[in-house]
């Protein structure tokens, strides 16, 4: 816990103080005196705000593809697969994750491309790839978490009892009223320890949009562009605290629920 703090909470200490100093224009170099002008340019520039909407607004997208398609996968994992099933299954959904972010990103990239694996599937339809931008960003992001959405509800269903969705038919309940009365408050926890992996890995994602995004850009660019080429590194500390502020009110207001006291 002592390095845990150290490392984790010493370094999002220094990220802040780090976002009140201020880069000289001339020689680059970072002035250590207390200001507020990059939180000013940050939350008065429309090109900030429109960033911010546009990475909140992919970030929750991604997290609710990831769980509803998760969910019946977890689902079936859980509940109908054989023992023997669910470990052949359990590995199926782990293997993307041994292979490397990148090679899963441009591989999204080459089957988006204009002639690629998905224009070739739609072209009898009539219909075109989707090319490079935010729908790009989307599903490259939702593949990419998706056995992080999937892991935590397989886990929440697993502990659910099949005694409680007997009682429920037996009781009369149909299929969709055992679903929204028993089975969705029983793994809610589930979802929700889910869904904070995959909106917050999306949250800070920047390599996918590089990739797949066209021009677009999230906040994670614009932190890693003014560490590099703006070599402006207050302002990077600056829009790096957007998501972690962020993050804090979705951890708080996900507290409330209750959720987390039952994971």
């Amino acid at each position: 816990m002592f390095w845990l703090g150290l490392a984790y909470l010493g370094a999002l200490a220094a990220l802040f103080v780090t976002a009140f100093w201020r880069t000289n224009t001339f020689t680059g170099q970072v002035v250590r005196e207390w200001t507020l002008d990059n939180f000013v340019t940050l939350f008065t520039n429309e090109v900030y705000r429109t960033i911010t909407i546009r990475t909140l607004g992919i970030a929750a997208l991604v997290t609710v593809i990831c769980a509803v398609i998760a969910f019946p996968m977890a689902f079936y994992m859980a509940k109908f697969a054989s023992p023997r099933a669910q470990r052949i299954l359990v590995i199926a959904v782990m293997t993307p994750l041994w292979a490397s972010y990148l090679v899963k990103a441009y591989s999204w990239r080459v089957m988006l491309s204009g002639n690629g694996v998905i224009d070739w599937l739609l072209a009898p339809f009539g219909l075109n790839s989707p090319g490079y931008g935010l729908l790009a960003t989307v599903l490259t992001l939702s593949y990419l978490w998706l056995p992080y959405m999937i892991l935590p509800i397989y886990a929440g269903l697993e502990r659910l009892p099949n005694s409680l969705v007997d009682a429920s038919g037996d009781l009369g309940a149909r299929p969709w009223r055992t679903f929204r009365s028993v089975v969705l408050p029983l793994t809610f926890p589930a979802i929700v320890a889910g869904s904070i992996f995959t909106f917050s890995l999306s949250l800070g994602d920047y390599i996918s949009v590089k990739i797949v995004g066209g021009t677009n850009q999230m906040l994670g660019n614009v932190v890693f562009d003014n560490i590099g080429a703006a070599n402006n590194l207050p302002f990077a500390a600056t829009v790096a605290t957007v998501p972690v502020v962020i993050m804090l009110v979705y951890l708080a207001a996900v507290r409330r629920t209750g959720a987390l006291n039952n994971l």
